[in-house]
């Protein structure tokens, strides 16, 4: 990868609160291939009435929404779709958000895996607040979830909600009453939501989260699409824990740096996950309350 892309406030900003917002991580042209994969996929999903394909490991690799109709399309996700979509797998190899995180937790950087999560005009989607690391653990936590917009980004059409600083604190258990919800407590999210901050931004912004970053977001009731190409990045030197949740034929591509000769451990403990058996997570958080 080529030089620094990061600043030493953009560095100390990260490792405060989290999170970070880069403006134009990716190029307009990259906006319009994202923009036009994505599209295509949704005109396709109009045939179906319920999640559809399949991905490395037989799941569905597009997921609707229950409110999911020809007329009145909702997409929610793709699964994989460096696997699909040249564009996609371009952006985990060669984007500025991906050297951004380099700056962040590299040099040594590889690739977990990828999706596309959309909220398209009108839609009930949402997502209960968690940690992507308590879905993907590693042996240390250096994980950056990547998330690309698509389309702008506003206040109303359901973006993302972070808790700042969060990724200094505990990692809050997904489970409850033996159950996977995917989801942290009532009590916790209820703190998350007074502390929430959104992460808005124009197309071909980015989102760099820490995966120790509790976040959230609400239902779209806009009549402007959002849509994010989300990848998770790890350092070369975190090997995984669990099985990924998204596999795919790339997962542990190298896309900075080198092969270390090391694994590097942190000292935590964590609960793992439920390997989930259906399209998405979405449905692990719908089927359990916590």
């Amino acid at each position: 990868m080529p030089n620094a892309v990061l600043s030493a406030h953009q560095i100390d900003q990260f490792k405060r609160e989290g999170y970070l917002l880069l403006d134009d991580a990716i190029t307009p042209t990259q906006v319009a291939q994202l923009n036009n994969d994505f599209s295509g996929w949704v005109e396709q999903s109009r045939k179906h009435k319920k999640a559809y394909g399949k991905t490395l490991d037989g799941r569905p690799r597009f997921d609707v929404e229950t409110d999911h109709s020809a007329v009145h399309p909702s997409l929610r996700r793709v699964a994989s779709p460096t696997e699909i979509s040249s564009t996609c797998l371009d952006l985990v190899k060669h984007s500025a958000a991906t050297q951004a995180v380099a700056d962040l937790i590299g040099p040594n950087v590889r690739f977990h895996h990828s999706k596309f999560n959309s909220k398209l005009p009108h839609t009930s989607t949402v997502v209960k607040w968690h940690q992507d690391f308590s879905y993907e653990p590693h042996s240390n936590d250096d994980t950056i979830t990547v998330l690309i917009f698509v389309d702008d980004v506003t206040l109303d059409n359901g973006p993302l909600l972070l808790a700042p600083e969060s990724n200094h604190g505990p990692l809050h258990s997904l489970w409850h009453n033996g159950v996977f919800t995917g989801a942290v407590s009532d009590e916790l999210a209820q703190q998350f939501e007074t502390e929430a901050v959104p992460c808005t931004g124009k197309a071909g912004s980015a989102c760099l989260m820490h995966g120790r970053v509790a976040h959230a977001s609400r239902a779209n009731n806009s009549n402007a699409a959002r849509t994010l190409f989300i990848y998770c990045l790890t350092a070369a030197d975190a090997v995984p824990l669990s099985p990924n949740p998204l596999p795919s034929k790339y997962a542990g591509l190298l896309v900075a740096g080198q092969e270390p000769q090391y694994v590097r451990g942190s000292q935590f403990e964590i609960e793992l996950p439920e390997i989930p058996k259906g399209a998405s997570f979405f449905e692990q958080q719908a089927a359990a309350k916590s």
